[in-house]
């Protein structure tokens, strides 16, 4: 038998050679593998840290504090659509948005872990000053007014319950035996992060910082819409006073501090309007939707009950003030000076020192006798006493409460 082709026409052929080009092409396509898209490294913050929030949180969303529902008669509005709306619009506000003062509270919560980690006895206050508020600054990444240090920080010992910080040239170092409240600030877009802890070194004073530190709890659980200043003061005393301290075998009461209060905080003005005591009372004006508070307490072994005491540290232009009076040059000087650097937000002398103001006293002196500035000198207790502070930003969201300043420390 003999087997035989028919020959390829040149059509046919040019279609098995474009054929096979377009099979290998597609082999080569499947053999190609797309490069992944490299992950950004999560920025992490160093010891101690200094890395700005805006590049740990590039998304601006920061961690929400601690939420606590509403209760009784406003427990509807944890469900109520119209109040979530209106969370929903405020977040949209650049000016309300609740992330300014989250933010704020996440530099409070960084700063203060690592304060607690270096403030030891032996320190001089002036070096623990700098070291939290370098801390600040870095983290909050200072910008005139719109970012920075809410108010000098507190760093009373002992019987001095509030309202000091070292002035240049101060000398006092930190001892052992001491009891150290420390009160720190900050703020955003005039949002102020107010709150506040105490340290010991040694045992004695244990129960009179849980006494406080409860005390404090208690006045956030009973803060709400609608709820009264003068039952949470209260509320406040009955936790306070019902620890003791027991030191070289006598006894001392933990008394809450008559004559302090907590406070609600206003836009780039850390005193709103409100106060709330820590003993009982009969002020029945009601805490309201959408505002902040300053829920501190200060409890004492002493009298419970402070004075002025000691050189003035801490200042503050008062809000809304008429400047017409001022006549002397250099306190006109040093008013702009304060206006530009620190608005209505409370200052020290040292962050005068600090923006390069010198020999101010005497004009600093003329804006306090003017009614310009006010001058807010240390607040203590008798000698020999000890105080203590814990202290909390809360925010009363529509729709819940937010400790807007918890954290796992306190």
């Amino acid at each position: 038998m003999v087997s035989s082709t028919a020959p390829l026409n040149n059509i046919t052929l040019q279609s098995c050679v474009a054929s096979l080009i377009t099979f290998g092409a597609g082999e080569t396509k499947k053999k190609k593998k797309k490069k992944k898209p490299k992950k950004k490294k999560k920025v992490e913050q160093g010891d101690p840290p200094r890395t700005g929030l805006s590049k740990v949180y590039p998304d601006g969303k920061y961690p929400v504090g601690e939420i606590q529902e509403y209760r009784d008669d406003n427990a509807w509005r944890t469900t109520s659509e119209e109040k979530r709306y209106l969370e929903k619009m405020a977040m949209e506000d650049p000016d309300l948005t609740y992330e300014n003062i989250r933010r704020g509270a996440e530099v409070h919560r960084l700063v203060r872990k690592h304060a607690r980690k270096f403030i030891r006895p032996g320190m001089t206050m002036t070096d623990i000053a700098n070291g939290i508020e370098d801390g600040v600054r870095a983290l909050v990444e200072e910008n005139g007014l719109e970012a920075g240090i809410g108010f000098p920080t507190g760093l009373s010992l002992n019987n001095c319950a509030a309202h000091y910080t070292p002035n240049a040239g101060d000398t006092i170092v930190l001892q052992k035996e001491d009891v150290l409240k420390v009160d720190i600030g900050v703020h955003v877009r005039g949002r102020i992060l107010d709150s506040a802890f105490t340290l010991n070194f040694e045992p004695t004073y244990d129960n009179l910082l849980e006494a406080v530190k409860a005390a404090t709890n208690t006045g956030i659980k009973e803060a709400g819409i609608d709820a009264r200043l003068g039952e949470i003061a209260g509320a406040i005393q009955e936790t306070m006073e019902s620890y003791e301290v027991e030191v070289g075998g006598n006894v001392f009461p933990v008394k809450a501090i008559e004559n302090l209060s907590g406070h609600s905080i206003d836009l780039y003005k850390i005193h709103g309007s409100k106060s709330v005591l820590l003993v009982k009372n009969n002020d029945q004006t009601k805490m309201e939707e959408g505002e902040y508070f300053a829920i501190e307490t200060f409890g004492s072994t002493g009298r419970g009950r402070v004075v002025d005491s000691g050189d003035v540290s801490h200042y503050a232009k008062i809000f809304d003030v008429s400047q017409a009076s001022v006549r002397l040059q250099t306190a006109k000087s040093l008013l702009r000076t304060i206006t530009k650097n620190f608005g209505s937000l409370p200052f020290c002398r040292r962050y005068l020192d600090r923006v390069g103001e010198s020999k101010y006293l005497l004009a600093l002196n003329h804006l306090v006798s003017q009614g310009i500035v006010k001058d807010y000198p240390p607040l203590c207790d008798a000698r020999g006493s000890m105080t203590a502070q814990f202290e909390h930003t809360i925010l009363l969201r529509p729709t819940v409460k937010e400790v807007v300043s918890r954290g796992e420390d306190y």
